[in-house]
């Protein structure tokens, strides 16, 4: 890193955008906030032609006018085309921040489509994978949540994952307006939780640059992820495909197989039925391993979502919640 806040912001998105023609359409998510802001200034001073997309929750009094706002800045400051996108946020089961976080994507898809834009770039920094991989050990989730948020994934790009916060905010000129979202500050969130509690502890008690060491074993965690990825998506293919019945999973195909790789493809079984994936654990998927692999005549496992999971006749099947049942609370988080 420089000394130069500016250089190092503009050196990651020089970076990122390396293989990207000059002649493309860059797209920012910008939600007026610092990080989205100083991506989408620096991302212009690298490009010619960069456009954003700035996405209005509805989640709090005066959103539309925020979002007006801040696409005003932008476009004052060479950014085109500027949309500001309104989206409805329903609750889907893992949360309404999850829910919020879906809408978004979503909605900057269809932009981007609709604008031409080849790359949509997001603002998340190194702090942000040091909280989501400090949010994953918390949920016992294992190395898929280790792994932390990817620096690719179709259009979407995350530039600043090795920027620092403090960085990023720095290289903000002084007389560009920024938006407080108040939600960053709201305890009932658990990413804010870390963030304002759980990380300076750890800093104060353990020295700092904690962060970046989260953050270097999101990215280590996600080498090793990605690899058993393939791995799983290939057999669990022809093993969810080829169950005798369909639905199913049958146990004689389970049982052989690693742990590692037994897991996952349950837990794919899973999402693929319904289950939320934000609220299914590693001991859910534990309890059902254990029906393959150390069968001794269990019920069903309730699982998040008003589904269980019963074996019969060497298979295990996918069900609504028998009526009573329950997922006790501490077994969904």
């Amino acid at each position: 890193m420089s000394t130069d806040p500016i250089v190092d912001v503009r050196r990651a998105v020089r970076f990122e955008l390396a293989d990207v023609d000059a002649a493309d359409l860059i797209l920012v998510a910008c939600s007026g906030g610092p990080d989205s802001m100083a991506l989408a200034l620096a991302t212009r001073l690298e490009r010619q032609r960069v456009g954003a997309v700035v996405i209005d929750h509805g989640l709090q009094l005066g959103s539309h006018e925020i979002a007006e706002r801040t696409a005003a800045i932008l476009r004052d400051r060479g950014l085109d085309p500027v949309s500001v996108e309104s989206v409805v946020v329903v609750e889907n089961g893992d949360g309404m921040e999850a829910a919020a976080r879906d809408a978004r994507y979503r909605a900057l898809y269809h932009a981007a489509l609709g604008l031409g834009g080849s790359v949509v770039l997001l603002g998340q920094t190194l702090d942000d994978q040091a909280e989501t991989v400090l949010l994953g050990l918390a949920r016992g989730s294992g190395t898929r949540s280790l792994a932390g948020m990817p620096r690719r994934r179709g259009m979407f790009r995350r530039p600043l994952l090795d920027v620092s916060r403090a960085v990023v905010h720095a290289s903000l000129p002084a007389d560009v307006p920024v938006v407080d979202d108040p939600h960053n500050h709201d305890p009932r969130f658990a990413r804010v939780r870390v963030r304002e509690q759980v990380l300076p502890v750890l800093e104060r008690e353990l020295g700092p640059g904690i962060a970046a060491a989260l953050a270097r074993t999101a990215e280590l965690a996600r080498a090793d992820s990605e690899a058993l990825a393939e791995i799983v998506d290939e057999m669990g293919y022809d093993i969810i495909m080829g169950a005798t019945v369909p639905g199913d999973l049958d146990v004689t195909s389970l049982e052989p197989l690693a742990r590692a790789i037994r897991s996952r493809i349950i837990r794919t079984w899973l999402i693929d039925g319904g289950v939320p994936a934000g609220r299914l654990s590693a001991e859910h998927v534990n309890r059902l391993d254990a029906l393959v692999t150390q069968w001794k005549g269990q019920g069903a496992v309730a699982l998040p979502g008003g589904v269980e999971v019963v074996r019969d006749c060497g298979r295990l099947t996918l069900r609504p919640l028998a009526q009573g049942r329950s997922v006790s609370p501490e077994k969904e988080n």
